[in-house]
């Protein structure tokens, strides 16, 4: 287990850093909420960049965040009313994806995932407004958009609360984590992009609420669970190992009163007792040997990293021109 002292953090001021991208580069990027929205990009030697929304009239907040070849990235819009996933081109300008799904407009959307073959996998969490009324145990109202050349459809619903989807290193599966369900499920791939039926890879107890995940280079998913800031690796087997904790006791158990209950709402996430970590949210690895992991959060302004046991496993985005995004 790593220890909290061992921490290191990186950027200041940051607008609510949920999601982290690594790149090979060296610099990490990072969701901003910052005026009209936009990613903050955390420079190797720790300077801090905002690249923002340039359109005054288009206020996004990213949570999910991608990085596509050129520079540009993917948002995940997580609107009070309204969502969808838009581009962030490198001089600003942003333009819609997928904002309408089968008819409809999508909801506040969590999540965007870019696989190797340039899918999209969107997140939407809850049906439900506000948001906080899905932060129930029995609620399955979440689903999964793919964008690909098909267009876009969604391929899985009835989810506990959606949040990060991850395509495994093989292109086969597709790792869901379910927040409210305490659960990260698996879906078989098929050949069309659609779904099989799903598998439970994990299911966790007390205090672990499953946001971010990613794979290292042993097959292992590692989970980061908001709450009670706890990262989880889950082995090929099956066996949980909890590498970090930083939570308290006392507020851990006034969560889980109120999760047992069903009144579980913004409190509960928007505040936090803990020694150094501020919930965090999703998890990158990287670093010239991909075994730094560098950790966002709901309610911090840096990103914490610590040395991991294991190497990551280099995400798509890991060697992609930058093009114009660093000049």
């Amino acid at each position: 287990m790593a220890g909290i002292d061992d921490l290191g953090f990186l950027g200041t001021a940051l607008n609510r850093p949920e999601c982290v991208v690594s790149h090979s580069s060296g610099c990490l990027f990072v969701s901003d909420w910052t005026d009209g929205g936009g990613v903050a990009i955390i420079r190797p030697d720790g300077t801090v960049r905002r690249h923002l929304v340039s359109d005054p009239d288009r206020r996004l907040r990213p949570n999910g965040i991608a990085l596509v070849p050129g520079g540009r990235f993917l948002l995940a819009h997580l609107g009070d009313q309204d969502g969808g996933v838009w581009q962030l081109d490198p001089d600003g300008r942003v333009e819609p994806v997928v904002v309408e799904v089968e008819g409809d407009p999508v909801p506040p959307t969590n999540f965007v995932h870019r696989d190797r073959r340039g899918r999209l996998w969107i997140t939407v969490s809850t049906r439900r407004t506000p948001r906080a009324l899905g932060y129930r145990a029995g609620l399955f109202d979440g689903y999964v958009i793919l964008k690909d050349d098909r267009g876009s459809r969604v391929v899985a619903e009835g989810l506990g609360f959606a949040n990060e989807c991850v395509v495994h290193p093989s292109g086969e599966q597709l790792f869901v984590n379910e927040t409210f369900a305490r659960r990260t499920l698996a879906f078989p791939i098929l050949a069309d992009g659609s779904l099989g039926p799903s598998r439970v890879v994990a299911a966790y107890g007390e205090g672990t609420f499953p946001d971010g995940l990613t794979f290292d280079a042993d097959g292992g998913v590692w989970i980061t669970s908001i709450v009670s800031n706890r990262v989880i690796r889950v082995g090929p087997d099956g066996e949980q190992q909890i590498i970090l904790e930083d939570s308290d006791p006392a507020h851990l158990a006034w969560v889980e009163a109120a999760y047992r209950a069903d009144e579980m709402d913004r409190p509960h996430l928007d505040t936090m007792k803990s020694r150094r970590l501020r919930n965090i949210s999703s998890l990158a690895f990287g670093g010239p040997d991909l075994r730094t992991g560098y950790l966002g959060c709901l309610l911090g302004d840096s990103i914490a990293c610590f040395r991991s046991p294991v190497a990551g496993h280099a995400p798509p985005h890991w060697d992609f021109d930058l093009g114009d995004l660093m000049r």
